[in-house]
């Protein structure tokens, strides 16, 4: 099949969030399976050229591309995802996408992201290449589908290109006044109250990818049938039981190459499911960097995250005092919110001798966090996949999860699923969004730390399933068939 994938970051060129780790990997396991993949990003000033070589496209050369009635000056540059055969392609224009952030708050907002969307079709038609299926991502490409066939209806190249729309946060909806129909040259009825881009009296990018694309994905089983629901779907919970027959949703895989305790660059100690003696000295290794003092007694439990109300750090704010008095130490890595980011210092300076805290983001250290840590905590209100407790999983670091999305598909909590007489546990989980089901969670964790052949298995569990892209990238390809149907 033939792929054509837009999205607004891609790892390692532009990365804010999970959708770039999807992006930057997604599309090789796509290829390794017999797919021809394109990959289509802007270009952002901040992408560091010397470090990613990329060149003018001169088969699609220089295009004027239209927004809010001004002719935009666009060229193509093109590179290959580092450690593959697949094509990226920068849509760059200056004007746009030479600015400080990925993201704006900017005026023009939405005009950046009609321009890329109208610039990948109009390089697909310079390439000449119909895909069979255009996968969009998120509402910086939730018009593209409405594009294609409104738009650009009358390019018999794209007769029989289905669209696919991937939500990876349904929070996010790049909602716009009305004006911006206008600037993406929407036709009225579009616009008008109950019109496939109107949400609210303005226009809603996602809004008008989930009414227009052949097919709908989100990023985990669990959180497909959450955003159905009031709770979950922002709004979207209306459009979404409309299109509830062509939603579905596919876990993320990880880039298990980059993140395998048996090779894994950034850290200092290999191991191994059958040999996890290098885990203890990473744990060590990673003490000896902070205040606390290493105790092989005493478990050590990560966090690496954005440091936001999603998240659920405010349960352990509520709980600060109580999760203190438990034996147990902490290293945290992060940024975000100043409330969370002052929270988490101040964690560290009341209690040096339990808690060390990083603000900022370091590669290194979440590497060796999720190879040193006993556990991993990720007390989310809301997570539509998550990627770190599969990190976690992959390295023998146990889990400690709010049972939603990703997080209640990956995480099988060790006394419940032992309750029911199956050893298959791999974490402990909690369902109620509180300090005390999280500290009791915690409490759970830690007692059965203190068992060392109960926690062996309960990191083995972890450490032999398979979370690799290449099952979802099948997944995917299965969804695309469904699409494509659509067009045939």
């Amino acid at each position: 099949m033939k792929i054509a994938i837009a999205a607004s970051e891609c790892a390692p060129f532009a990365k804010t969030g999970g959708l770039s780790d999807v992006i930057g990997s997604l599309p090789k396991a796509l290829a390794k399976l017999g797919c021809e993949v394109k990959v289509f990003l802007p270009k952002y000033s901040v992408i560091n050229e010397a470090q990613y070589p990329m060149r003018l496209d001169l088969s699609i050369g220089e295009m004027q591309v239209r927004v809010g009635g001004i002719p935009r000056t666009v060229h193509a540059l093109k590179s290959k995802l580092p450690n593959s055969d697949v094509d990226i392609y920068f849509i760059d224009c200056p004007h746009y996408f030479h600015r400080a952030r990925i993201y704006t708050s900017d005026w023009d907002e939405d005009e950046r992201f009609i321009l890329f969307q109208k610039s990948v079709i109009e390089a697909l038609q310079r390439l000449q290449w119909a895909p069979d299926v255009i996968h969009c991502n998120d509402w910086q490409t939730g018009l593209l589908p409405l594009l294609l066939r409104d738009n650009y209806g009358w390019d018999r190249l794209f007769h029989k290109t289905a669209t696919v729309l991937s939500v990876h946060n349904i929070a996010y909806q790049g909602w716009f006044p009305r004006e911006s129909g206008y600037r993406a040259e929407l036709r009225q009825e579009h616009l008008d109250k109950g019109g496939l881009a109107e949400w609210g009296g303005g226009v809603n990018f996602l809004k008008t990818g989930l009414a227009t694309a052949d097919v709908l994905t989100t990023v985990s089983e669990t959180y497909a049938r959450e955003i159905l629901t009031q709770e979950y779907g922002y709004g979207m919970e209306v459009v979404l039981k409309w299109r509830k027959g062509d939603l579905f949703g596919i876990l993320n895989g990880i880039d298990d190459e980059t993140w395998n305790p048996q090779t894994d660059r950034f850290i200092p100690f290999h191991f191994s499911a059958e040999n996890l003696e290098g885990k203890e000295k990473n744990k060590r290794f990673l003490l000896d960097q902070t205040t606390i003092n290493y105790n092989p007694d005493v478990p050590l439990i990560g966090i690496v995250s954005r440091m936001v109300w999603q998240k659920g750090f405010d349960l352990i704010e509520r709980e600060v005092y109580w999760l203190m008095q438990k034996n147990a130490q902490w290293v945290i890595l992060g940024s975000g919110e100043d409330r969370f980011e002052n929270f988490f210092n101040w964690m560290a300076h009341e209690y040096p001798h339990k808690v060390w805290a990083y603000i900022g983001f370091n590669t290194e250290l979440a590497h060796l966090i999720e190879a040193g840590a006993d556990m991993f905590l990720m007390p989310s209100r809301y997570e539509p996949c998550g990627l770190n407790q599969m990190y976690s999983l992959r390295y023998g670091t146990v889990p400690i999860a709010r049972k939603t999305g990703g997080l209640a598909d990956t995480v099988l909590d060790w006394d419940e699923y032992a309750y029911r007489g199956q050893l298959i546990g791999n974490g402990f989980t909690f369902e109620e969004p509180s300090g005390f089901a999280l500290s009791h969670a915690v409490h759970r964790a830690i007692e059965a730390y203190r068992n060392k052949p109960l926690w062996r298995r309960i990191q083995q569990n972890g450490m032999k399933r398979d979370f690799s892209w290449t099952n979802s990238a099948r997944k995917y390809i299965e969804v695309y068939k469904l699409a494509k149907a659509k067009r045939s």
